[in-house]
């Protein structure tokens, strides 16, 4: 059985996730405890009992989702479950380079509290210069990922909102300041959007407005060790494969201030499998499942890792 295993990213956070999992496979147990020792930090009240709004924040739920998705990648592998195709969205490309073999689950885990910490550190100084308010995303549904473009290129112009998440043809996620935000709703409204959806994010991910975050995790990636993919490995940046260590270091720089190219990257998958094999989304939520049906693509369906299920049993 040849598996594909595909991590969420932030956003996908929600106050007890993976508690009744947890309770019920001690692999997934012990990755939370894990998580706690090497971190320092109360990753399963994180998990478990914080809520939504404090949640949102880069240094609690990047490090809480990442757990959450190793968890459950553990508790499979002691199944025989694993993966020979990994990808992960934003955030959960660093799921996806430990469940390859890129990094270790500690350095996984070291990469990814700095990650958060930086991140919010870097958006909190954006909320400053904004009087408190907050940067952020929001999903524009509907629109093609070029109509997006299009609809918010004076905005990219003026450096306040960029396209940032390239999820689906129906799908794409801008990023911006507060008032770029704002602004790419009525943009993109009057461009003929169905739906424009804030998300529960505390920054502008994935744009250059978070170049100074990616300056400051170059030193962090210095300290991990980095292997080249025992399974293959795809990136957000490039949509490709990353087939080197190299790669995956220089990548997750760019990572900051780059697109998250998931169209492509399905793209590349669905031209490697067929329907012999089996697609899970490896972590909380069903947004990465929702996103494979809307690409349209027949024989495959991405499942969602629930607790019940008989692969579990």
């Amino acid at each position: 059985m040849k598996n594909v295993f595909v991590f969420p990213g932030q956003g996908a956070q929600k106050k007890g996730m993976l508690k009744e999992f947890c309770e019920t496979h001690p692999e997934a147990m012990n990755v939370v405890q894990e998580a706690e020792r090497i971190s320092g930090e109360p990753v399963s009240r994180y998990l478990w009992e914080t809520e939504d709004q404090e949640l949102a924040r880069s240094d609690r739920s990047q490090l809480a989702i990442t757990t959450a998705s190793l968890a459950i990648v553990k508790t499979l592998e002691a199944k025989g479950i694993t993966p020979d195709i990994c990808a992960g969205f934003s955030l959960g490309e660093y799921a996806a380079l430990h469940a390859s073999g890129v990094l270790s689950f500690e350095d996984t885990i070291r990469a990814i509290q700095q990650r958060g910490i930086i991140m919010q550190q870097v958006c909190d100084e954006l909320a400053a210069q904004c009087n408190g308010r907050l940067p952020g995303m929001a999903a524009v549904i509907g629109l093609t990922p070029e109509q997006v473009a299009a609809a918010v290129a004076p905005l990219t112009v003026q450096g306040i909102c960029y396209p940032a998440n390239l999820n689906s043809p129906k799908q794409t996620v801008v990023s911006g300041t507060a008032e770029g935000i704002e602004q790419a709703a009525e943009l993109c409204k009057a461009a003929g959007c169905r739906r424009y959806v804030p998300l529960k994010v505390a920054g502008p991910f994935h744009s250059p407005l978070m170049e100074k975050a990616g300056q400051a995790f170059e030193t962090v990636l210095s300290g991990l060790t980095f292997h080249n993919p025992k399974a293959r490995l795809f990136s957000n940046v490039t949509g490709k494969e990353m087939t080197s260590a190299a790669d995956a270091q220089k990548l997750a720089v760019l990572h900051f201030t780059h697109p998250v190219c998931w169209v492509q990257e399905e793209k590349e998958i669905a031209a490697l499998i067929d329907e012999s094999w089996h697609m899970y989304e490896t972590g909380p939520g069903t947004v990465l499942s929702g996103l494979w049906r809307d690409s349209g693509y027949a024989g495959i369906t991405c499942q969602p890792i629930t607790n019940d299920m008989e692969i579990l049993k």
